[in-house]
Parts: C-alpha cells; sequence; structure tokens
C-alpha cells in the first residue's frame, strides 16, 4: 500500500507503530529517533507518508514538520502527540500536517485516519480531518 517513514523519539512506540502499519498492509521504509533524522529520512526516501511525534530531542516534530514542507510543500505527515491543546493542533495543521492524532489512540481509528489521508491525495479538507477526529474521539 504505502511506504511510511515512522519518527519518534521511543523505540518502543516505532516498533509498536510499525507491527500496527505492517498488519495494515504498509511498508516502514525508514524509522527516525529526532527531527533531525526524521528531515534527513525524508530526503532520503521521500516516502508516501510520514507518522511524527512532536516532543523529540535535537530538533523537534514541529520543527521537522517545518523543514519537511518547505523543501516538500506535497509530503503527507500526520503528528503523533500526547499534548492535546489546541494550539499544538491548529500550529501542527497550519505548518502542514495532514492530520494529528493524540496518543494514545485507538488501533482502528489511526489505521483509518494513515488511510483516509494516503486516500485524499495531497491534501484533505478540514471538514474530513473533523470527521475523523470525532471518529476517533468516540472510539
Amino acid at each position: 500500500m504505502a511506504n511510511i517513514l515512522i519518527a519518534d523519539d521511543s523505540s518502543l512506540i516505532r516498533e509498536a507503530l510499525k507491527a500496527i502499519l505492517t498488519e495494515a498492509g504498509h511498508t516502514i521504509i525508514a524509522e527516525a529517533g529526532n527531527g533531525y533524522e526524521a528531515c534527513l529520512e525524508f530526503d532520503k526516501y521521500q516516502p508516501d507518508l510520514v507518522a511524527m511525534d512532536i516532543n523529540m530531542p535535537f530538533m523537534n516534530g514541529l520543527e521537522a514538520l517545518r523543514t519537511i514542507m518547505s523543501k516538500h510543500p506535497h509530503a503527507k505527515v500526520i503528528m503523533l502527540s500526547s499534548e492535546s491543546s489546541s494550539s499544538f493542533i491548529s500550529q501542527s495543521l497550519n505548518l502542514g500536517a495532514k492530520g494529528y492524532i493524540i496518543k494514545p489512540f485507538y488501533i482502528q481509528g489511526f489505521v483509518e485516519t494513515i488511510n483516509k489521508i494516503l486516500q485524499c491525495g495531497n491534501s484533505i479538507s478540514i471538514d474530513a480531518l473533523q470527521d475523523i477526529y470525532t471518529k476517533i474521539s468516540i472510539l
């Protein structure tokens, strides 16, 4: 299905995401433990989608998102974070993230969100994001 880059400073989270996404039929083509590595891996592999944490060392996910989007404006990046404040969510979306998933999340909702973003081409409407967020909140 899709080639995905996972960026999270926790190796346990990366392994869990890798298992979930592989089970859903996707291929993990690269992993990164910080935002700087995520930018390098994105440039190297040009993945179909990036699942990226916000709180990471050396370069956080928002800085990495800004860097990736400045070079690759059509990149599909989904932010994953335990940060649930609207300021983090709106900042991520304003920087170009196609979605924002709050940890912990339900596996089904996570996979549905990934697949929805991959199907929507280079952009996803605010209505679609609201629909996805509502579904995840209900689960």
